[in-house]
């Protein structure tokens, strides 16, 4: 099969690799493009909406014990200072001299803010570890099930094509999901040029 393997719009491999044979292929109805479902891991579970309410409650939570959390613009974040973990021992190790050395700090400086900051520092940094783990996690079992969820839909999707040929009324049936897909693919590629624009902006 010759073309470009594509996932989500983003172009993988080329066709006649040896992941080829790993994948299943569809062609949308109306599109010249041949697309590919990358592997996944299958994913056999459900969260039950008690559980999902449960969740949102706990998110609520952290939200409400930490009610100063701000919300920067990209133009805000770009003109601070990058702090990060590994900074993390040069702040603490600053904050412990200036602990033991109070008599050569100027007047001027706020040792206790500069105190309170670090003592907030270490906690948020604590927190915000937690909180990236779990926003990976749930972003990479997100992506791996959406991959599962398109493959089921393609499927049906071919198989709604194929029983359109003798079933004319499902003609209509198959226009929409071609349409829809193509909808969402236009979506995507309007999504990919404005993050690229954004990140060209930062830079």
């Amino acid at each position: 099969m010759l073309g470009i393997c594509q996932f989500f719009g983003v172009q993988i491999f080329r066709f006649g690799s040896k992941k080829e044979r790993h994948l299943k292929y569809f062609k949308p109805q109306g599109t010249k493009n041949t697309y590919c479902i990358m592997p996944y891991t299958k994913i056999n579970a459900q969260v039950a909406p008690a559980d999902v309410q449960a969740i949102k409650t706990a998110f609520a939570l952290v939200q409400q014990k930490l009610p100063f959390l701000l919300t920067l613009t990209d133009a805000e974040r770009k003109a601070l200072r990058k702090v990060g973990p590994e900074r993390l021992s040069f702040v603490e190790n600053a904050a412990q001299v200036a602990a033991n050395n109070p008599a050569i700090l100027p007047p001027s400086f706020d040792a206790a803010g500069f105190q309170a900051a670090v003592g907030l520092f270490t906690v948020l940094t604590d927190i915000n570890t937690v909180a990236a783990q779990l926003a990976s996690q749930l972003d990479d079992t997100h992506m791996d099930v959406g991959v599962q969820a398109l493959e089921g839909a393609s499927d049906v999707y071919a198989y709604v094509q194929a029983a359109a040929k003798k079933t004319p009324g499902l003609k209509p049936v198959a226009d929409q999901l071609g349409q829809l897909y193509q909808k969402a693919a236009a979506t995507r590629r309007a999504n990919t040029l404005i993050k690229a624009a954004q990140a060209k902006a930062k830079s």
